[in-house]
């Protein structure tokens, strides 16, 4: 019988979706849509169901392989926030060892899919692993961990070009600096939600470091984005279809600004979460571009 009071006991694969937060898809489709993004621009057009289906799965499982790990780093701060205290290894529902093991068998399934790509996406993967392993690591000494997110969460964009022409051009980083930048701006958003209880604890954030100029800062951030992303459709050739999706996006940015201009928790949460929109409308305009244009 359960104790009056207490949570009912959860199953291990519930713990196991709660660990990688399976409920939340907005956080794979953040990196998802820029990658998909590169595909599509490295290949001119569709770039075939094997590429299609290697990035998007290894998308979504390394994404769920880093929360694991990121939890394991911060359950000694999540448990004095409220918004993370019962995660699972907070909790001390799942063990450390359970949480890591989750992260490394989803890791080695998408690291499989990427050994049927060629050598220069496999060997850009190995640096990409490094990167989601050493972030969660670097709230402790780094005044902007965002940043260190941002190139962790933009390893797909280079590695996509990789893989469909072997090499990677100068446009691939140059999408790589705008989704830095699109990365910095809602990764600060959602640091501002928790900014009193990091300070308390004594996490570093980009919304700390910032101070009185979050705001501003967030939306220089979203100008960085916007810019780089439409000197890549200009060096690409794309046209009003590819734009018109960029100002679609570029609107959302505004209206972001707009959600955390008081700073409130609530505003700021919901500019972070509605996000991956941005994302996707960058993405349609491109794939409208390149099919009308063909």
């Amino acid at each position: 019988m359960n104790t009056p009071g207490l949570p009912l006991p959860r199953s291990r694969w519930s713990l196991y979706l709660d660990l990688i937060r399976w409920n939340r898809p907005q956080g794979w489709l953040l990196l998802l849509w820029p990658t998909l993004a590169a595909l599509w621009l490295a290949a001119g057009g569709f770039p075939g169901w094997h590429l299609l289906l290697v990035f998007t799965l290894g998308t979504i499982l390394m994404r769920s392989a880093g929360c694991a790990v990121n939890d394991v780093a911060d359950r000694d701060f999540d448990r004095h926030v409220q918004r993370t205290a019962q995660r699972p290894v907070t909790s001390g529902q799942l063990s450390v060892k359970e949480a890591l093991a989750v992260g490394a068998v989803l890791a080695l399934v998408s690291f499989a899919l990427v050994l049927t790509t060629n050598a220069l996406t496999i060997a850009m993967s190995f640096a990409a692993l490094a990167v989601t392993v050493i972030y969660p690591f670097t709230k402790r000494f780094v005044s902007m961990p965002q940043a260190v997110l941002g190139v962790a969460f933009s390893f797909g964009i280079p590695m996509a070009y990789a893989a469909v022409g072997d090499h990677v051009p100068a446009q691939a980083w140059w999408l790589v600096l705008g989704n830095l930048g699109w990365v910095l701006a809602y990764d600060t958003e959602y640091a501002m939600v928790d900014r009193n209880d990091d300070l308390k604890i004594g996490i570093r954030t980009s919304a700390i470091t910032l101070g009185r100029f979050d705001v501003l800062g967030v939306m220089g951030f979203y100008a960085l984005c916007i810019g780089c992303w439409a000197m890549v459709g200009h060096e690409a050739g794309r046209g009003v279809w590819y734009f018109a999706g960029l100002a679609v996006a570029a609107l959302q940015a505004l209206w972001h600004g707009w959600l955390i201009r008081r700073r409130d928790r609530d505003g700021c949460f919901k500019a972070f979460r509605l996000n991956h929109w941005l994302g996707l409308s960058v993405f349609v305009g491109l794939v409208l571009d390149t099919v009308l244009a063909g």
